[in-house]
């Protein structure tokens, strides 16, 4: 089965050390740019609904704003309590000046 790739974002929309929320049929995706590598997870965090994007980026990591549950936005590892389970992620790919993401 062939990943869906659809555009969610401009690159300017993402800017090394920023993230940015995407809706795409219904669904959330917070896009984080760490260093010129551009990470897609789910925007909810697994504990509590929670949007991502309203948290803050630390390194290579989501901070959840609402208790402070950590992900890691390469694998969605939930690395801190009282979230425990991981993240989905997303592939990316950058084509010209739009960030695809593999929805489906």
């Amino acid at each position: 089965m062939a990943d869906n790739f659809v555009a969610l974002a401009a690159v300017a929309d993402v800017p090394p050390g920023k993230m940015y929320r995407a809706i795409h049929d219904g669904k959330a995706y917070l896009l984080a740019n760490v260093d010129g590598a551009v990470y897609a997870v789910d925007d909810m965090c697994t504990h509590e609904d929670a949007s991502l994007y309203k948290g803050s980026l630390h390194d290579d990591c989501v901070k959840c704003p609402l208790h402070g549950s950590r992900f890691r936005l390469a694998t969605g590892e939930a690395l801190d309590e009282p979230a425990e389970e991981n993240l989905n992620t997303y592939a990316v790919k950058i084509e010209g000046d739009s960030i695809l993401v593999a929805v489906g």
